[in-house]
């Protein structure tokens, strides 16, 4: 008997519209050859697999009930959305994921009619959603608002101001829970799903609305017996008392996995006429995958990989990464002071800080995604006599702004901030590049802010800062390898405000803070084949100025170049605050700022992103070359450099 060959179902799926007439059996299909083609797309780009791999049934459960694009489907944090992309027009472009002029890894309303927001940072979607639906009530339209939050993001408390606004406006607005922090429990099975259609069901929402309105009648306290008994067997059932003391109608948990159980929920919620509600969907992470499955991070976010093995392409570095020279640096630190504690937002793997764990389990705080009572909880720890090292992306500190400045730095408390992933970073495109911190933390009062130029630097700033108790501290560093430099057996204690010359020249002075030292250098090298002699600086210190530094370049240097990986309003507007209110700016000096581009860059090549931001060594020696041109006793030719 020949076997029977299934027609691919996915070849004939260009938008959503094309699944909504398929059967349940069809639909699992699809879900199997969407899931194929993830794991295949992401092990030619690299990104994240996990998260999407976790959400294959509910994204064509949702495509499936609801009417995309016009039924608004919100994705919290991106890293759900592979499969998405996919199913809405995008699956011939999903092999250049991450890469230059490609599909972002994360959702974003100018790549799709389908991306109604975008997300790349955590736990806006239910505000999103929330601002939504009352632009539809206002406008008296009649389309749904669908929010899918999870893979961490409900740990964050901006989730929570936005269930508290919804519940207490009554929005017509969906939250889907997706639930993957843990394996699918018992009670999740044909009963939960049946009870979870059931009270998603009009007839068993209007006969709770009776209840509640005859018990409303009772004497007091019958009528809180009444509805505590009411809350607590809903809560036997389902656990949703939190959500529902919110202002959200609860329904589950109900299985992520399982099509003939989330359609008629979905549809249920569809056909709902009033009021939130949330759906609570328990997933695994990695799903369908045999390698993400057995991995620790369920292959959260992975590099270019071999889809039968699962192993993934590692380049052999030159150099140890920023991130692992902290998080060592730190280790060694801890050891000799025992007041050192670490924090992390949800990213301990992503900032080291898994190393320092290891070393020290009671003193390492991992408080999810919350970068505010991050930083908050630091500034209670340090008024207790710790040391807090709050280790945060560049780009996710600016979540919890308000805390650095009221919490910390006015209160002069001594948090040390380590910012990774500082300057541009690659694949992850504009949304995680850490380009304002140098502006956003140097303007405050109290505030030291160090920059290194190279590996050995970093541990010389970690011992720093360790040191440093006299009122916060912030050093930021970039993704990815160092330079090459040999380490030092221990961090030293710098000086505090105080930069270095790295090399003596007499004409043009290029002042670098951070690692863009090692294109100023190359800059010089090509200068002075040229016959023009340069002084190379590193400043080490936005804050506090080295100002004696500064003196020297701006009087001792006819051009003075300023070079850091950061936005305009850094480190280069500080310089020349101070040089002209010292007067300096009236002596001919030539000074000109090498700053990032005004604009937003998106995910490439590294070496291509900083080309883009103008912060190459091609770059600094096309400016000096310009900045001397206007001296009309020396014209070098540009083209011959």
């Amino acid at each position: 008997m020949t076997q029977r060959i299934q027609t691919p179902l996915l070849d004939q799926v260009k938008e959503p519209k094309d699944i909504r007439h398929f059967s349940s059996h069809q639909l699992i299909q699809l879900a199997d050859e969407l899931r194929a083609e993830t794991i295949d797309a992401v092990s030619v780009t690299g990104g994240h697999l996990g998260a999407g791999l976790g959400v294959v049934e509910l994204t064509v459960a949702l495509h499936h009930v609801f009417n995309t694009p016009e039924d608004r489907l919100i994705w919290d944090v991106g890293h759900q959305c592979y499969p998405h992309k996919i199913l809405t027009g995008r699956r011939n472009r999903i092999r250049t994921l991450r890469q230059p002029d490609g599909l972002s890894g994360f959702t974003k309303r100018s790549e799709s009619e389908y991306d109604p927001f975008g997300a790349a940072h955590s736990s806006t979607s239910i505000s999103a959603g929330l601002g939504m639906a009352v632009g539809r009530d206002l406008q008296n339209r009649s389309n749904n608002v669908i929010s899918v939050i999870g893979d961490g993001a409900m740990s964050a408390g901006m989730a929570y101001e936005a269930m508290n606004n919804a519940g207490a406006m009554d929005a017509r607005q969906i939250v889907i829970l997706n639930d993957n922090d843990m394996s699918i429990a018992p009670p999740v099975g044909a009963m939960s799903a049946y009870l979870s259609r059931l009270l998603s069901g009009k007839p068993y929402r209007g006969l709770r609305e009776i209840a509640k309105q005859f018990a409303s009648i009772l004497p007091d306290p019958i009528e809180r017996t009444a509805r505590r008994a009411e809350e607590f067997a809903r809560g036997m059932m389902t656990g949703g008392t939190l959500f529902e003391e919110l202002g959200f109608y609860y329904v589950g948990p109900i299985d992520g996995h399982n099509l003939e159980h989330l359609i008629p929920v979905l549809r249920n919620a569809r056909d709902s006429e009033n009021g939130p509600i949330l759906i609570h969907c328990v997933t695994q992470k990695g799903k369908g995958y045999a390698p993400a499955e057995a991995a620790a991070d369920k292959y959260h976010g992975v590099s270019k990989f071999d889809v039968i093995t699962g192993a993934q392409d590692k380049a052999t570095p030159n150099a140890p990464s920023y991130t692992k020279v902290f998080a060592q640096s730190l280790i060694q630190e801890a050891k000799e002071d025992n007041k050192i504690v670490a924090v992390t937002a949800a990213m301990p793997d992503g900032t080291g800080l898994d190393l320092f764990q290891k070393e020290f389990r009671d003193r390492c705080f991992d408080v999810g995604i919350a970068e505010q009572h991050a930083v908050t909880f630091a500034a209670g720890m340090a008024t207790e006599g710790l040391k807090p090292f709050v280790a945060i992306y560049s780009t996710f500190l600016q979540r919890a702004y308000d805390q650095v400045v009221h919490d910390v730095a006015i209160q002069n408390l001594p948090v040390r901030f380590a910012l990774d992933r500082a300057g541009l970073v690659g694949a992850d495109g504009a949304t995680h590049a850490g380009s304002f911190d140098i502006t956003y933390l140097a303007t405050l009062p109290n505030m030291m802010v160090m920059a290194p130029a190279d590996e050995a630097e970093l541990k010389h700033m970690v011992a720093t800062a360790a040191a440093y108790d006299n009122g916060p501290c912030a050093f930021r560093y970039p993704r990815g390898e160092g330079v090459g430099v040999d380490l030092p057996e221990k961090g030293e204690v710098l000086e505090v405000g105080k930069g270095r010359i790295i090399k003596e020249g007499e004409r043009v002075a290029l002042l670098s803070f951070g690692t863009r030292l090692t294109e100023a250098l190359g800059a010089s090298e090509s200068l002075e084949a040229k016959g023009i002699s340069t002084t190379v600086a590193d400043a080490r210190f936005c804050k506090p100025l080295d100002e004696e530094l500064i003196k020297r370049l701006a009087k001792g240097h006819d051009v003075l170049v300023t070079v850091e990986e950061g936005a305009v309003g850094g480190f280069a507007s500080h310089v020349m605050q101070f040089l002209a209110t010292e007067g300096l700016l009236d002596t001919g000096l030539k000074i000109r700022p090498l700053v990032m581009s005004d604009q937003y860059i998106d995910q490439n090549k590294i070496d291509v992103m900083y080309d883009q931001a103008g912060l190459t060594h091609h770059q600094i020696i096309e400016t000096v070359i310009s900045a001397l041109e206007t001296d009309s006793a020396s014209k070098p030719s540009l083209s011959a450099i």
